[in-house]
């Protein structure tokens, strides 16, 4: 059998899969992705990215091409808790940011970057068994052309809630399937005349107003109502308590659709099917999983994404959670594979990334909790929509479905209140003419920007060499939470405290050193 040698088999071409290729690449590593389907999937599995994603690819330089403008990304003025307004537009600093572009297209500019980098993506290859020891892992590939092996320093399992990779390697995967609700799912179209042109919602006789793009609960039932832009109108039921034999393995039909939805919204509603070629979604699941993986790493076996952690999708956390562990693992694997990595940074990964994959988990199934049938959950509703009078627990809440609540620990020297936090946006002029932090991030490389009075720090990290990029600048601009005590998430207040004069960023955006000092000291410096 054909053994070829290469630096990472990442198994698995979905969003997560190709966001880590991409980042192993921009560190100068060699990745080799497989996928077992033959070309990429035409179903659509989400319609937008939610949370701190949006601003982490914003500083990789794709924000731009997925929105299709050159705007900046923007904040939700509303989401939805647990099918209750989150009304985030009465925050002085919105947490939550969104961008609405189809899975199917995330995928598309995903890949072509990977291209770009000139990562090598294999369809039709299907990771079909593994071993390894203590020098790499030696993969056995299953291929158009039949079966060869791979040999790696490191395989990562990008390949979904079912996915091999965790199997073969061992790694338990313990949690909770439940069965007591089915959501159906399709793309619609739906008469004119039901829509309100003031609130973009829909007004449904015999039930009344039905707000867009959030969760809608009834005493029956959820329901969703999305009007895409340019794209088919999506609604969904979710109804608990149904006979799931009745139906036995009969395919999802538009018909069964629309009976669930006027069920749920106790009024009929009238449904047609969508315009176009598509590809269309009608999708049903009977039942919901809540699982993490025992551990994210098997010796030279990782996992992210949804092989590592599954949950409801309710909050749309999923895209979020998953693409963030890649950029978190991309620079660590990179460094061990070339041999620059403090001992315990791989480990690292694991220790960062399962409490945040276990603070959507618990989110997750709190809002589940929250949009289940019965008075007393009703009662429990009423008062959380009280408390989500208050500001404060808006923001609170807010931050953590964008996961900007997030502030790793660096350890005891790290004094700085920004330090393990994502980092600010600030625009800075490095004598070119302003420019945004997220300008100087696209290359996936530690950054120290120095905005101190005397611009010297460049010195603290030169026996680093290439290895960390330094600009020394001074603020041309907003500087959007740069100045101030931090918050829970660790961004800036308005307290009127000293503004950052200084910033050491991870490649993954969260920092590793900051100063509010015009002057760093001898000892601050010396934590750099």
């Amino acid at each position: 059998m054909t053994i070829e040698d290469v630096d990472v088999v990442v198994a698995g071409a979905g969003p997560n899969g190709l966001m880590l290729a991409c980042e192993l690449s921009l560190a100068g590593v060699r990745p080799v992705v497989l996928e077992r389907l033959p070309q990429r999937t035409s179903e659509n599995r989400a319609n937008g990215l939610i949370g701190q994603v949006t601003l982490m690819l914003d500083r990789r330089g794709l924000h731009e091409r997925l929105s299709g403008s050159a705007g900046l990304p923007q904040t939700r003025p509303v989401f939805a808790f647990g099918a209750m307004p989150l009304a985030l537009h009465r925050l002085e600093r919105n947490p939550l940011h969104g961008l609405g572009v189809p899975q199917l297209r995330i995928e598309e500019v995903l890949e072509e970057r990977a291209l770009e980098l000139g990562v090598e993506i294999r369809r039709g290859h299907e990771l079909a068994g593994l071993s390894q020891d203590e020098g790499g892992v030696s993969a056995d590939v299953r291929g158009p052309a039949g079966t060869y092996g791979l040999r790696a320093r490191f395989l990562v399992g990008a390949d979904g809630g079912r996915s091999v990779t965790r199997k073969l390697a061992g790694i338990g995967f313990p949690g909770v399937t439940s069965d007591d609700a089915v959501h159906r799912s399709g793309h619609v179209r739906l008469p004119d005349w039901l829509s309100d042109p003031e609130t973009g919602g829909l007004n449904v006789p015999g039930h009344g107003p039905v707000p867009p793009f959030l969760h809608y609960r009834t005493d029956h039932g959820l329901f969703v109502y999305a009007p895409f832009p340019g794209r088919p109108t999506m609604i969904s039921a979710t109804e608990w308590g149904e006979d799931r034999n009745a139906r036995g393995d009969e395919p999802m039909t538009l018909e069964e659709l629309q009976a669930s939805a006027s069920r749920v919204l106790g009024a009929e509603l009238p449904v047609e099917p969508p315009e176009g070629d598509g590809p269309h979604m009608l999708r049903r699941l009977d039942s919901g999983n809540t699982r993490l993986a025992e551990r994210y790493r098997s010796g030279r076996v990782l996992l992210v994404g949804d092989a590592a952690h599954v949950h409801s999708a309710i909050g749309a956390p999923g895209l979020n959670l998953g693409l963030q562990d890649t950029v978190n693992l991309g620079w660590k694997l990179a460094a061990e594979v070339l041999g620059t990595a403090p001992p315990g940074l791989l480990d690292s990964y694991e220790a960062e990334r399962r409490p945040v994959a276990e603070r959507v988990v618990m989110h997750t199934q709190a809002q589940s909790a929250l949009i289940a049938p019965g008075s007393e959950v009703t009662a429990l509703r009423a008062l959380f929509m009280e408390l989500l009078e208050d500001p404060a627990n808006i923001r609170r809440i807010g931050e953590l479905m964008a996961g900007a609540d997030i502030r790793y620990d660096m350890g005891p020297k790290t004094a700085h209140p920004l330090t393990g936090a994502w980092a600010p946006d600030v625009v800075v002029d490095a004598g070119d003419g302003p420019v945004r932090l997220a300008e100087l991030t696209r290359s996936a490389r530690p950054l120290l920007l120095d905005l101190s009075e005397d611009g010297d720090l460049a010195d603290e990290v030169r026996a680093w060499g290439e290895r960390v990029e330094t600009v020394t600048a001074r603020p041309a601009g907003p500087q959007d939470g740069a100045s101030g005590t931090v918050g829970r998430n660790g961004d800036g207040g308005t307290d009127g405290s000293a503004p950052v004069t200084a910033m050491l960023l991870r490649p993954d955006c969260h920092l590793a050193w900051a100063s509010s000092s015009a002057r760093p000291s001898a000892d601050e410096r010396a934590e750099l």
